[in-house]
């Protein structure tokens, strides 16, 4: 049978350049408004076609309303979340979702950060929001929704809590006009570079096949948004 879902978009502009905004993502927690992200381990990081994939898990507390107590005892949630970094056309697109409790809420989030011609990052978040508990469904997406709005806001804060704290500097805004241009020529291999560093794990040479990552496959969310069940199988967690 088929599940009802519920969707919701949002847009976040981020005044940083794509390569500070990537470098400061696996650099995010904790932050002022991260107290419900318990843990947070990489699990899987390759480069493929020139494009970084990697694989975290987190597991995160979120309160619940009291009419979602019966449903739900306060336990943390686990969610895995898939990324893939493409430095050639810039966008740096996560895929996310919760290993528990599917049948209460299930929650996909797409998010895809991208450069913009101002040198800053645009991120659009989408999320898809399903619940299979017989007579709640409506009103338990609808909150779903309203939380997924919630927790965009607290991300976004957070988000530009480490950026200022990372990049102090940096704001697009400051820039001379020419500045943004220059640093974004490397951004591609500095973000594969930061993002590989972190989890001290060796990915080779980024620069070699430059041939390569051009003709690499686009990964848009477009694609995602159409297949998003498809993708949340072929990302399953593998036993």
């Amino acid at each position: 049978s088929m599940v009802a879902a519920s969707t919701c978009r949002t847009e976040t502009v981020f005044e940083y350049s794509w390569t500070n905004v990537v470098v400061a993502y696996w650099n995010r927690y904790p932050n002022p408004s991260s107290s419900h992200v318990l843990t947070e381990d990489t699990i899987q990081r390759e480069v493929r076609d020139g494009k970084l994939y990697s694989r975290r898990l987190l597991s995160k507390t979120n309160p619940v309303p009291k009419w979602g107590a019966r449903f739900y005892n306060n336990v943390p949630v686990k969610i895995v979340e898939d990324s893939v970094l493409d430095p050639v056309k810039k966008t740096f697109t996560t895929f996310t979702r919760n290993l528990g409790m599917k049948k209460i809420m299930k929650v996909d989030e797409i998010v895809v950060y991208s450069e913009q011609k101002d040198g800053s990052t645009l991120a659009v978040r989408r999320a898809y929001i399903s619940s299979q508990v017989f007579g709640f469904s409506r009103a338990i997406r609808a909150f779903g929704i309203e939380r997924f709005k919630m927790n965009g806001y607290k991300a976004s804060s957070g988000f530009n809590h480490v950026l200022r704290r990372m990049f102090p500097h940096s704001q697009t805004m400051h820039h001379p006009p020419g500045l943004t241009g220059a640093a974004a020529a490397t951004a591609g291999d500095l973000a594969v570079a930061s993002a590989a560093s972190v989890s001290g794990t060796s990915t080779g040479s980024s620069g070699s096949h430059n041939s390569s990552l051009k003709s690499a496959a686009k990964v848009g969310y477009e694609f995602f948004k159409c297949h998003a069940s498809k993708i949340a199988q072929l990302f399953s967690v593998r036993n």
